[in-house]
């Protein structure tokens, strides 16, 4: 079976035809592994926090780090470094990768991106729905956006198991819908999580984004040169009470997706492809160890805590392929969309699966949502047992799918 990735909507040069590929290859190849990787550190986190050690656990992340110019000083625990700061790092690729599928992929065209576009909105009202129907009351409601997202790097690892029998137009539909389900939660993040909003620091933020933009205009090269006005872009959205994090995606989108010299990569391939190895190997990995270490002896699930535990673990297994598929069928079905070529009901069966992984933005969600450490641990626990269901559904449902394609093509 061919199991090239297929030709998209590139620009017309065979140069960047190939580094577009290329970059996409990269990039599915080490989502794949850091699903791994990830799985590894979630499950030191839960040993950890429930090992005889189990208080060095939150003591390590409570550290306090210090950052100072001079008599100025900035004091935060290290739990804040990791999730404040180094998370930035990976919104920064989230936006190049939104940027790049814009201008040259997926999302580059309305006729290719209105699928999947589609079925993020179905996998993510869905859940939605499902959590709110067990926790529509006050000190609860603000969570319903945790099951709403998809880990990329757990979703393409599990499908990178089931080997190469899975045709190649399936991992680039759940590649889309991924994506979309990370600018859907981004918004999320900005229009539902962010409190007290300071106009000043919008101010900051916007000076440093006009650096960032007259850097590119005089021609620095250099992504060192940048740094500065993204330390004032991150430091703008703090004191605005965005969450900081988001100016990574604000960087990445206004990342140049061509480069004056013809035959040079572009900068949101050269910049995606050196940071992304980075995120998936050491920041998402650490973030989880750092986050999921749930202690399960004293985890109470009482006083509502069990409600969040089961909307969210039934929203991300059941809720996420039930909007997905859903509303795929419906697109089809309407006669605006249809499935592309090697994509069958059951690859898309498959893709909804694979989407209730939801376990880095969906516990980046709970942290914003919760200060109440009892609903917080509960969340948590629904997002590990829910992802937990749908990597086990996911390859139960893939291996049968694929033995079914092996039997078709006689391979």
């Amino acid at each position: 079976m061919n199991d090239q990735l297929p030709g998209r909507h590139l620009p017309r040069s065979p140069f960047f035809v190939e580094r577009a590929l290329t970059a996409l290859q990269q990039f599915l190849h080490v989502e794949a592994v850091s699903g791994v990787v990830l799985l590894i550190a979630a499950a030191a986190a839960l040993l950890w926090a429930n090992s005889p050690f189990a208080h060095s656990y939150h003591d390590v992340w409570n550290l306090p780090i210090s950052l100072r110019l001079g008599e100025l000083g900035f004091v935060r625990p290290l739990h804040f470094w990791i999730n404040d700061a180094l998370m930035t790092v990976f919104f920064l690729v989230v936006g190049m990768e939104v940027r790049r599928e814009i201008h040259e992929g997926a999302l580059s065209r309305f006729d290719q991106a209105i699928l999947p576009v589609l079925a993020a909105v179905g996998g993510v009202g869905v859940p939605a729905l499902i959590y709110l129907s067990f926790n529509n009351v006050a000190n609860r409601i603000q969570g319903w956006a945790i099951p709403t997202a998809t880990d990329v790097a757990f979703a393409v690892g599990v499908l990178a198991l089931l080997g190469r029998s899975i045709p190649a137009n399936i991992r680039v539909f759940l590649l889309a819908l991924a994506i979309i389900d990370d600018i859907i939660a981004v918004l999320i993040i900005a229009l539902f999580y962010s409190n007290g909003l300071d106009l000043n620091g919008f101010v900051v933020a916007l000076l440093g984004v006009l650096t960032a933009l007259g850097f590119q205009r005089l021609g620095f090269g250099s992504a060192f040169a940048y740094v500065l006005p993204a330390l004032v872009v991150w430091a703008g959205f703090l004191m605005a009470g965005v969450h900081p994090t988001l100016a990574g995606v604000v960087l990445g989108l206004i990342t140049p997706v061509r480069s004056a010299d013809p035959e040079t990569v572009p900068p949101v391939i050269r910049v995606e492809t050196a940071l992304h190895p980075w995120v998936a190997y050491a920041i998402m990995p650490l973030f989880a160890l750092a986050n999921a270490g749930v202690d399960l002896k004293s985890t109470e699930f009482t006083g509502g805590a069990q409600f969040v535990a089961l909307g969210i673990g039934l929203a991300l297994c059941a809720g996420k392929p039930i909007g997905v598929i859903g509303a795929t069928w419906l697109a089809v079905r309407a006669g605006g969309c249809r499935l592309a070529p090697g994509v069958s009901w059951g690859g898309v069966c498959l893709v909804g699966l694979l989407a209730g992984i939801g376990f880095t933005m969906s516990i980046f969600i709970a942290m914003l949502a919760f200060t109440d450490d009892r609903l917080l641990d509960a969340a948590k626990f629904g997002v590990l047992l829910g992802s937990l269901i749908s990597v086990t559904l996911g390859l139960g449902w893939g291996a049968e799918y694929a033995q079914r394609l092996r039997k078709q093509t006689g391979d």
